[in-house]
C-alpha cells in the first residue's frame, strides 16, 4: 500500500469484495460491527424472536457493507495477480 492509498479496506485478491482492513479506521469499524453483532446475540435470542434477530443482523451487515463500499477499493471481480 503506498502513502497515497487512503482505502480502509483493500479489494480481495480473488473474487469480489473486500479483505481485512489495512488502516486503523477500518479495524475500529470492524470492531464496532463485531461488538454490535455480539450485542444482538446477547439481547435478542434467535429462538425467541427469529425475525427481529435476522433483521438486526441483516441491517448491521448492510451497514458494514456500506462502509466498505464508501471507504474501500472499488469492488470488481478479481482472479489474482
Amino acid at each position: 500500500m503506498d502513502s497515497q492509498n487512503k482505502y480502509w479496506f483493500p479489494a480481495k485478491r480473488y473474487g469480489w469484495g473486500w479483505g481485512l482492513p489495512v488502516r486503523w479506521q477500518g479495524w475500529v469499524c470492524l470492531a464496532i460491527y463485531a461488538g454490535c453483532v455480539a450485542l444482538v446475540f446477547r439481547s435478542l435470542q434467535p429462538a425467541a424472536d427469529p425475525v427481529m434477530f435476522a433483521i438486526s443482523l441483516v441491517l448491521l451487515t448492510l451497514g458494514l457493507t456500506a462502509v466498505c463500499w464508501l471507504k474501500g477499493e472499488p469492488p470488481r471481480w478479481r482472479s489474482g495477480d
